[in-house]
């Protein structure tokens, strides 16, 4: 009978072992760590930035044609600004231009800056948006970090140039909204006092009735727009922000 050493027993087993289980003899993968969360932004890859192209591309022709002044007052915005058609006539002793887009959001205006508001090197800025974004389902707080982002692009361009902000405002259409659109408001008033070359106008009281509710009147059959007595009485609140 032929003895086996000990070492060479542990070789055998280890031959047996590695013939058995090829995997054991082969290095593993790298076992992935946790995913990291994703990027809270509130411009999503899914905003979809090209809905506005055409509107954009539009005012780049006009520009084309007739160049606008620079050093001007630029409102931009979402509807309630596009839909201003007395805006010239209100301000008629400034150089006002309106660049506004129905149905944008602030992330919308910050997307296209570089083609809406820094070739007119506005020295004023009356921004009107945010009633889209809370209507399409961001929190107060979203939206105002893209208020904070907008600000942060204009004055990393613009550092001198003042920006306005109207409020939104409760309307009769999105009545249910308003809780979300006054915190909004409050956000945005407090950040703009603490820093310069920014202003906050408040709205809300003005289309409020003693009710407590929108009256009627300022507002389009639509229930969500100005009317022209809800513009006349919007320019008058605007009318003292503007440069002397």
């Amino acid at each position: 009978m032929r003895l086996i050493s000990p070492s060479a027993t542990t070789f055998l087993s280890c031959a047996l072992l590695i013939t058995a289980l090829p995997a054991c003899s082969e290095p593993r993968p790298a076992t992935p760590g946790p995913t990291a969360p994703a990027t809270n932004t509130t411009a999503s890859a899914e905003h979809n930035f090209a809905r506005w192209e055409k509107d954009i591309a539009a005012y780049e022709a006009m520009d084309r044609i007739h160049p606008p002044p620079k050093s001007g007052v630029l409102f931009i915005g979402s509807s309630t600004i596009r839909l201003w058609k007395t805006l010239e006539q209100d301000f008629a002793d400034h150089q006002v231009l309106n660049r506004g887009f129905g149905g944008s959001q602030i992330v919308d205006s910050t997307h296209f800056a570089e083609r809406i508001i820094f070739p007119y090197e506005p020295r004023m800025i009356v921004l009107r948006a945010g009633g889209n974004d809370i209507h399409a389902g961001k929190s107060a707080e979203q939206v105002f970090a893209d208020y904070k982002a907008f600000v942060a692009k204009v004055h990393a361009r613009l550092p001198k140039a003042q920006i306005v902000y109207i409020s939104t405002n409760p309307t009769p259409a999105r009545w249910a909204e308003r809780d979300a659109t006054r915190l909004l408001n409050a956000l945005i008033e407090k950040y703009a006092r603490q820093h310069p070359y920014l202003k906050y106008l408040e709205t809300s009281d003005m289309v409020l009735g003693p009710d407590g509710r929108p009256r009627d009147e300022l507002f389009a059959p639509d229930r969500l727009h100005f009317s022209a007595e809800g513009y006349r009485l919007l320019a008058d609140r605007v009318r003292p922000s503007l440069p002397k």
